[in-house]
């Protein structure tokens, strides 16, 4: 599990943990409530910088030496920055940070975790992508086209690897109630700093035209997640499941 620390992985590290499994949490900082469930002999935190190109293996290492296999893999990890300059302001610096966090990241993680699941005959992967993947914003254009690659990584792969006993899926969340989107230095603090409105009421602005208007809990993720690896969607592979409050309006 990357990203594992707050938000959506703590979440989904949470619901995986009530449901019998033993998570290796990959992320950068241990948090009070991972580092709980670690103390807990529930999770095992292991400290990566998740932008190094060696850290993704030593996630898995950590997995595979405590397990002797890894049946689970969950790449959350990721980070969008708003672009209030434009596309000309988003520098080749912030392209490579964005694209090795995001895609990178669980590139390097899957193929560290692919070899102990195709000799088992079984694993599970889940990437966490975002609505952006399809609705491209120029406010997050790197964001955007990092999340549409991930998405597209995961049914290649599932092509591939379905055949060998792997399921592969992602998901795809709109705005959700963690950090990013609300914490301190989160999209609607600095869009607030840029713009001079109220950080509630750019939060609101993001989620006011969707049918259901209002922001995906991280646990609602987190729910779909754990449906995605369990044995009730044992014929489910290379689909990406959306939770967005109906804010992708089309077909697709």
């Amino acid at each position: 599990m990357t990203g594992a620390s707050k938000g959506i992985g703590l979440a989904i590290t949470r619901t995986l943990v009530d449901a019998g499994a033993h998570v290796v949490a990959g992320a950068r900082t241990r948090t009070r409530e991972l580092g709980e469930l670690a103390e807990a002999g529930k999770a095992t935190f292991v400290a990566a910088d998740l932008t190094d190109p060696a850290a993704p293996g030593t996630v898995v290492d950590a997995a595979v030496e405590r397990g002797g296999r890894v049946d689970i893999l969950i790449n959350n990890v990721g980070a969008a920055v708003p672009r209030s300059g434009g596309f000309v302001g988003i520098t080749d610096d912030d392209w490579n940070l964005t694209w090795t966090l995001g895609l990178m990241a669980a590139v390097r993680t899957t193929r560290s975790a692919v070899p102990s699941m195709v000799e088992q005959g079984a694993g599970v992967i889940v990437m966490v992508g975002s609505v952006n993947a399809f609705l491209p914003d120029p406010m997050v254009l790197d964001y955007s086209a990092t999340k549409a690659a991930l998405t597209n990584f995961a049914k290649g792969l599932s092509k591939e690897l379905g055949p060998k006993g792997i399921r592969v899926n992602s998901v795809s969340p709109g705005p959700v109630s963690t950090d990013l989107w609300l914490g301190d230095s989160g999209i609607a603090q600095r869009l607030s700093k840029e713009t001079g409105k109220a950080p509630q009421d750019i939060a609101a602005s993001a989620v006011e035209a969707t049918p259901l208007g209002r922001f995906t809990a991280p646990q609602e993720v987190a729910e779909l997640v754990m449906f995605l690896v369990s044995d009730r969607a044992a014929n489910i592979t290379g689909t990406d499941m959306t939770i967005d409050g109906g804010m992708i309006t089309t077909l697709r």
